[in-house]
């Protein structure tokens, strides 16, 4: 079963992890969670991240390409045991979370594709402009609202 590791700039790893526990509670031994302070270089996320790496294969969701936190999951990350994915929400985190024994590169690709795939532009809703209508005499007990 792929480990799988969110990296992201503080509280939002932690937070994530919380939704992810929240929806499937028994994901919470294969989830781990590291928050990168403001103040923390990419060699300091790096030296953090080897410290929680195990023997599994560990797929990484950072999230902003180009950040801190994704700088030093590279540092990590071999693309073979250990791989990473930037952008993370909680589609991409569900996803990969329902997937972990789908093997690493296919998890990569499924959590990428539950990212895309679960933003969407929506609309408002109109109003319904409906009038409300008064009792009429014959109605009893005002039930003018039942068919």
């Amino acid at each position: 079963m792929t480990q799988l590791l969110i990296v992201a700039h503080a509280p939002l790893a932690s937070a994530l992890k919380a939704v992810a526990v929240h929806a499937f509670p028994d994901c919470a031994g294969r989830l781990q969670a590291l928050d990168v302070e403001p103040d923390d270089s990419p060699a300091e996320v790096e030296s953090r991240l080897r410290a929680l790496l195990g023997s599994d294969e560990v797929l990484i969701l950072v999230d902003a390409f180009g950040a801190t936190p994704c700088n030093g999951a590279l540092r990590v990350a071999d693309g073979v045991r250990v791989k990473v994915v930037a952008g993370v929400n909680v589609p991409m985190l569900w996803r990969s979370v329902c997937y972990a024994s789908e093997p690493l590169s296919s998890l990569a690709a499924l959590a990428s594709s539950g990212a895309v795939q679960g933003v969407m532009q929506l609309g408002a809703s109109r109003p319904q402009n409906q009038v409300a209508t008064p009792p009429r005499s014959d109605d009893l007990v005002h039930g003018h609202h039942h068919q």
